[in-house]
Formats: C-alpha cells, structure tokens, sequence
C-alpha cells in the first residue's frame, strides 16, 4: 500500500512540474498562476500545496532546472580562452537569468547569498556555474596572479552585477553584454 501511495505522489508532483513548463513557456514564469497550473494539471488546488509550499518553491524547481541546461550547454562547447569567448560561451545563462525580472529576482533570492538557511537547486546551480567558470579559467588567456578560484567568484558577481544594472532605468543606455565584457576585461587581463 505504502509503495502504491508513493508512486501516487511521485506522479502527482511530476505532473504538477510538466503543468508548470507548460504554462510557463506560455505565459511566462512571473505571469503563471497557481490556478493554471492545477488546471492543466488537473488536480485540486490543495494537492498542489502538498507539494509546494507557494508558487516560488515550485519556481525554483523549474528555473533550476532551466539554469542547469543551459549550463549542460555552456559546458558542452569548448573551453573558452578569452573574455569574449567566456561571455559567449555563458550567453545562455545569462540570457534565462535575465529573461524576466521575476526570474532574476528569485534566482538571487534562492541562490544562497541572501543568507537562506536551506541550501536548494538553485543554489547549487550558482555552485556549478562558479566551478564551470573556474575550470575554463585554468587554461583560458587571463591573469595568472590571483587563483582560479577567486577569478571565478569575480566573475559571477560581475555578471550579477550587470544582471541587476540591466533591470535599471538609470544604467539601461549599455547592454548587458557590454557592460559585462568590460568588468570582464578589467577583472581577468593579465597585468602588463
């Protein structure tokens, strides 16, 4: 009984999950209800909050799982050597990170550096990307006088940095891509 009741649940939260891609390529993540969402999956609005405590916890599932593709695909390409290549090569990262501002906001928020006492999938999601990041750096054309390590955790914040300066008014006349490839440049040139 206890198996079949498991098997149950299991099929319940993934059908909830496939609901929710569904309604969020359609109507985006910030957009997306949870109404839609036990709509199309067919179930109780009830049942949705036995799988999830509020819509975000469902969001950070999805996004992590989105966040983990694109990583799937920065790392399958080759490794890049310079800083246009390493911007390149993460462009997809970071164009779902900025794809909404509901997006960014809840990956930032679950990423673990706002000091959240549950370490989840998002937050090992910006653990990959920051080792991802680090292993490119060891062959890449960059500085040599600061550890892998600590380029890698620059370069995160940097692109972080630019996510959050894309979503204001006041630094919107330079693209993300621009400003990024100038802290960048400045962070990971090798010193003359």
């Amino acid at each position: 009984m206890q198996k079949t009741v498991q098997k149950r649940t299991l099929k319940t939260r993934a059908r909830l999950i496939t609901a929710s891609e569904e309604v969020a390529k359609e109507c985006g993540y910030e957009a997306l209800r949870v109404e839609q969402v036990v709509q199309a999956a067919g179930v109780a609005k009830g049942t949705f909050f036995a799988h999830f405590r509020d819509k975000d916890a469902l969001m950070e599932i999805l996004m992590a799982e989105k966040l983990n593709a694109c990583l799937d695909q920065a790392e399958a390409g080759s490794s890049p050597k310079t800083v246009a290549e390493i911007i390149h090569a993460l462009e997809p990262v970071h164009s779902f990170m900025t794809s909404e501002r509901y997006v960014f906001d809840l990956l930032i928020r679950y990423s673990g550096a706002t000091a959240i006492s549950e370490i989840g999938p998002v937050a090992y999601c910006f653990e990959r990307y920051f080792r991802v990041v680090m292993l490119w750096l060891d062959d890449a054309h960059v500085r040599k006088d600061v550890s892998t390590d600590l380029l890698a955790e620059g370069v995160q914040a940097f692109a972080i940095q630019a996510m959050s300066l894309k979503f204001c008014a006041l630094h919107s006349a330079q693209t993300f891509t621009d400003r990024l490839e100038v802290y960048l440049d400045a962070w990971l040139t090798p010193v003359a």
